[in-house]
């Protein structure tokens, strides 16, 4: 079972983007979408669970929602934009993982048993910050986070260590 994790496509689906999610059972889309061609895009590799984040303002937006949550085998997950709106105690418990994306920083950590994942901007390069998502192999204990380089034509692991 491959959770594939993308957010933060600011309207830019990146090639290598498309490339790093393909074998994905279920992809999710951490929000900033920023164009509605983005998730057909993503939805013909796996099915996606998709958050609406701060840039999507638009009408096509409108009825994705601010949080979802997801069933990945039998894996937990609880996906928002901003983990900094997120209420520690009560919207994590029974999950096992947290997805979120807006600061644009790959990032992973576990906290009181609950798997914090950012997979970084996928869309437009900000800051001085690379562009990436992520890919965790929930068959692998403990699980297996890979990020991967999407600045380029082809997808590359990046240690982030």
């Amino acid at each position: 079972m491959i959770l594939g994790i993308i957010s933060d496509t600011h309207g830019l689906l990146r090639p290598a983007a498309l490339l790093a999610m393909r074998g994905a059972n279920i992809i999710m889309h951490a929000g900033d979408i920023g164009d509605p061609q983005i998730l057909p895009q993503l939805k013909k590799l796996a099915p996606v669970v998709a958050i609406r984040g701060n840039i999507d303002t638009a009408e096509w937006a409108k009825d994705l929602p601010v949080t979802a949550t997801a069933n990945a085998g039998k894996t937990k997950i609880f996906v928002l934009h901003d983990v900094h709106a997120l209420e520690m105690q009560s919207a994590t418990a029974g999950f096992s993982i947290v997805v979120s994306g807006h600061s644009h920083n790959p990032a992973e950590r576990i906290h009181k048993g609950v798997l914090y994942i950012n997979p970084g901007s996928a869309g437009p390069r900000r800051f001085k910050l690379p562009s990436t998502v992520a890919r965790i192999d929930l068959t692998c204990s403990p699980w297996k986070v890979e990020f991967i380089d999407v600045s380029g034509n082809d997808p590359r692991p990046v240690d982030l260590k």
